[in-house]
């Protein structure tokens, strides 16, 4: 699952329209987050540890107008893996009650 996962985010900032620069931008974290946040009024709204000891962070404007999704590796540098646009929060679903 987490490989299956990482590589969807892979895939996916490869394909995506970007609210951020085209190229792959890689920064301290603090720096991308203060960045992220003065531009696109982005805050963290979701996070996950990887299974190599990366961060994965979405980024989210208060409207969902953009969103971000950053990496960071154990040593602290953050990479911006893909951005757009009209982010949504997905409703949690009690076990057994999918649809």
């Amino acid at each position: 699952m987490k490989r299956t996962l990482w590589a969807l985010l892979v895939s996916a900032s490869v394909v995506l329209p970007s609210a951020a620069p085209a190229q792959t931008m890689c920064a301290p974290r603090s720096d991308l987050l203060v960045n992220l946040k003065g531009q696109f009024s982005e805050a963290p709204v979701a996070i996950g540890l990887t299974n190599t000891g990366g961060v994965v962070e979405v980024l989210a404007s208060p409207e969902g107008d953009t969103w971000t999704i950053i990496v960071t590796d154990p040593g602290g540098t953050s990479c911006l893996m893909a951005a757009g646009a009209y982010w949504q929060t997905a409703l949690k679903v009690a076990v057994g009650q999918e649809s």
